[in-house]
């Protein structure tokens, strides 16, 4: 155990350094704008608790997004997560094995003692890029987090959803509207177990 601590501190350290530099970077888009789709969603600190650890994912992708497509993809995936800044920030490394090769992807998780919201950022291993933040928090047990962002050059409001919370089991899901979120349409599902041990 002693020997695994380093390489936690080091992970911790440099993890905590990309949430500081994603804050700063940001400037005035750290908070949300007046038009920000995310306003009236609040969260806690402790919203992510039940994140902590290492998760086998199921994964079910729409093929083709906002074009009517009707075919998924299934496929197989891992997470582990761990808090940072004591519960105000956390980041959680993904291996996701989609048909056409594996791929790695980070979320990067940081809290808003002021606005009571949660800011997300997901960086893609593919293309070395950080997608706009989603925003929001946890009521009832159900996080929703929504933020601008285009799809192919077609601007769309974007939507995280955890639902079905429990010790050992969650679900997530994304979805997109070009109508200003009259309507939706998902895209993509995970189911996360526990992973043993």
């Amino acid at each position: 155990m002693t020997a695994s601590l380093p390489s936690q501190t080091r992970r911790g350290t440099i993890a905590g350094g990309l949430v500081t530099s994603l804050l700063v970077a940001g400037g005035a888009q750290a908070r949300p704008a007046a038009d920000d789709p995310s306003q009236g969603i609040t969260g806690g600190p402790d919203d992510w608790a039940f994140l902590v650890g290492r998760w086998n994912v199921r994964h079910h992708r729409l093929k083709d997004r906002l074009v009517g497509s009707t075919e998924w993809q299934d496929f197989n995936g891992t997470c582990e997560n761990w808090p940072l800044m004591g519960g105000l920030g956390n980041v959680d490394d993904n291996v996701l094995e989609l048909p056409a090769g594996t791929y790695r992807g980070v979320g990067v998780r940081a809290f808003d003692t002021e606005t009571r919201q949660w800011s997300i950022w997901w960086i893609d291993s593919r293309i070395a890029n950080i997608d706009p933040p989603v925003r929001g928090g946890f009521k009832d047990g159900v996080g929703v987090f929504v933020g601008n962002d285009t799809h192919k050059g077609t601007p769309i409001i974007a939507r995280f959803r955890w639902s079905e919370l429990t010790a050992n089991t969650a679900k997530w899901d994304q979805a997109f509207s070009t109508d200003g979120g009259k309507t939706w349409e998902t895209n993509w599902r995970m189911e996360f177990t526990r992973a043993a041990g």
